[in-house]
């Protein structure tokens, strides 16, 4: 698994940090190239012990992996790299040969992003990497996270330290309206009226039981949602006294 540790972006100019992990030097040569024109950074590596070893210290925006690869190959990598909660959700693109259909197959059955078949264009491949990156923005937009806590509003999926939080329904929306609104205290009525809806008549009992629920689900974080006497609760970190 790849060894955890500070995290960087690379940010000088917004500019997007690509890993190249190929051990072919003239086609990892072509790619770096291709991908400097057109504005990116890139880090070639040959096999996967330098490439965890740069992870450790700075993490990429995006992932060229081939999959035949001395030593560790590059399906493996993929399995360590989406079996590991801080690269579970990094952009990865396949490099392959004609002859490793099923091998690319297999790929993206483990959770690759895409993948090019040698020989391939420069603008074949830029162009892939692009759009990788924007689809990679566009569900940056849908997360909301706080300490701990993520929920991925495009996949409907909760994450608590990594680990797959299973929420019903009704936890999931109370739980979105928290992540939305932190540190705000949110009387019962709201939350009655958000997740149950304006012609609910139960009792607020109900809501109770739900963040009753919800708290235990959450674990650790179980004690980020507070009580706010006489009006209802908030999703803070501060100890209330």
């Amino acid at each position: 698994m790849p060894p955890e540790g500070p995290e960087r972006k690379a940010a000088v100019m917004g500019t997007k940090l690509i890993y190249i992990l190929e051990d072919d030097g003239d086609i990892s040569e072509l790619e770096s190239y291709a991908l400097q024109n057109s504005g990116f950074e890139t880090r070639v590596f040959a096999n996967s012990a330098p490439f965890y070893q740069a992870m450790n210290r700075e993490m990429p925006d995006l992932v060229l992996l081939d999959i035949m690869l001395p030593g560790e190959s590059g399906l493996d990598v993929l399995k360590r790299l989406r079996a590991a909660p801080r690269t579970a959700e990094l952009k990865i693109i396949l490099v392959t040969a004609k002859s490793t259909e099923m091998d690319t197959v297999r790929g993206l059955d483990m959770g690759a992003d895409d993948y090019i078949t040698k020989p391939f264009g420069i603008m074949e491949l830029v162009s892939r990497v692009k759009a990788r990156l924007r689809t990679a923005n566009a569900t940056a937009s849908e997360l909301l996270t706080f300490g701990g806590i993520e929920m991925d509003e495009s996949r409907r999926l909760v994450r608590v330290n990594g680990t797959p939080c299973d929420l019903t329904y009704k936890e999931y929306e109370l739980l979105r309206l928290f992540l939305s609104n932190p540190d705000a205290a949110l009387s019962r009525d709201l939350l009655m009226e958000k997740v149950w809806g304006y012609d609910y008549d139960g009792s607020t009992r109900t809501l109770d039981m739900h963040i009753k629920t919800l708290r235990k689900k959450l674990g650790n974080f179980s004690g980020t949602i507070q009580t706010v006497r006489n009006v209802g609760y908030k999703l803070t970190a501060r100890e209330e006294p």
